[in-house]
């Protein structure tokens, strides 16, 4: 593996850097936060006809740029420095990422394309609690003359008001380990699908309820090999966990950024603050933390990179479960530890709706429990390590 940055990579990062400045200002954030949709409709065509955000892990063969784990995880990074409100991580990287892990050309070629050109926005809607794991899929498709029926719910799937597409993981009829798992694509609007929002803490990122009540699917709309699709599915959610650790690794960032900016600023006793012993020694911590993370974000999105190689190094690849836990637990608690951090030392005005600070706070707490709370990626880790399959 390469851990230093390509001139491409760094294109990428930089270019994201200096685009989300303008495109997720604070002024644009909240506007979109307030929207009917949670994005401006705007920003996300532009996104995906000038930039191309969305095609980038989609392959070629399918209108995408072929890109991998290290590319997205540096825009998604970025993503989060700035808040960036759009169903990215939903759409561009879950929805994208199943349908490359479970899915056959015939599926990839038909939802993929769309997907990559921005025109068609998706999710994955994979059970009833958090994390994930086949004891947790409420979905039952039972096999018809034409296809299948689906009947069920899943809960905290991300952007599905803003998706006509999505993803569904179920489980066969009697099936409740990962023999019997499937994958359908359904759309949004179909007849027996009900999509309700919910009330969340972070504002800047929708979650909604699936209702499915006798949604027929035609079998075209399997994406993969009937009951096969939980390995695949695993490893989506594993890679998901590392680009949403990529995120919060960009939030934790932009917390420390305010935070020394906001202390050199601030004075008092006739000196800034940020000369204070006190809070150089918290404004470091956040640092080490910062850096800790970021080690364990970017390691893991290059085991990510040889896992989803079909030429990539086995043994490297093997080591996806707990690079992915260890990544996803790091940046979750260093994310919370630093927006904590960044309240504080705002001070007064740290909880006020005028300044940012509370924003990423909201985007921390909630996106702890997301794809898995640090203590049972604790717990994932553990297992590995003691070599422990049950």
């Amino acid at each position: 593996m390469e851990f230093s940055l390509t001139d491409e990579q760094t294109m990428i990062r930089d270019s994201a850097e200096s685009l989300l400045a303008d495109l997720s200002d604070s002024a644009a954030v909240r506007a979109a936060m307030q929207s009917e949709v949670g994005h401006d409709p705007a920003v996300w065509r532009t996104v995906a006809e000038e930039l191309a955000w969305p095609a980038l892990a989609v392959p070629e063969a399918h209108g995408g740029l072929g890109l991998g784990p290290v590319e997205l995880a540096l825009l998604m990074e970025q993503m989060g420095r700035r808040l960036f409100c759009a169903p990215f991580l939903a759409s561009a990287c879950l929805a994208t990422l199943a349908l490359r892990c479970v899915g056959e050309n015939a599926a990839q070629q038909r939802w993929l394309t769309e997907m990559a050109s921005g025109r068609r926005v998706a999710t994955l809607a994979f059970g009833s609690a958090q994390p994930w794991g086949p004891e947790t899929l409420s979905v039952v498709a039972t096999p018809t003359a034409g296809g299948y029926r689906l009947d069920g719910e899943c809960r905290q799937v991300l952007e599905l008001q803003a998706a006509d597409l999505v993803l569904v993981a179920a489980r066969l009829p009697g099936s409740h380990d990962a023999r019997g798992v499937c994958l359908f694509a359904v759309e949004a609007d179909a007849d027996g699908v009900t999509r309700t929002p919910l009330p969340t803490l972070d504002q800047t990122r929708r979650l909604g309820r699936l209702d499915l009540a006798g949604v027929d699917v035609a079998a075209a709309a399997r994406v993969g090999a009937e009951g096969e699709a939980w390995a695949g599915l695993e490893q989506c959610l594993r890679v998901g966990a590392i680009m949403l650790a990529a995120e919060q690794l960009g939030g934790a960032q932009a917390c420390l950024d305010m935070s020394v900016a906001y202390t050199l600023e601030r004075h008092q006793f006739g000196r800034p603050i940020a000369g204070f012993q006190a809070i150089k020694h918290r404004a470091a911590e956040m640092m080490l933390a910062v850096e800790r993370a970021r080690s364990a974000v970017y390691y893991a999105a290059c085991v990510a990179a040889e896992a989803l190689d079909p030429e990539g190094d086995s043994a490297v690849a093997a080591e996806l479960p707990l690079a992915s836990s260890l990544a996803k637990s790091e940046a979750s608690e260093t994310y919370f530890h630093c927006a904590a951090e960044a309240i504080q030392l705002h001070g007064g005005v740290g909880f006020t709706w005028e300044y940012d600070p509370h924003l990423y706070l909201k985007r921390a707490r909630a996106g702890e429990g997301y794809l898995g709370t640090p203590a049972w990626h604790r717990e994932q880790m553990a297992r590995e390590l003691l070599g422990e399959t049950s």
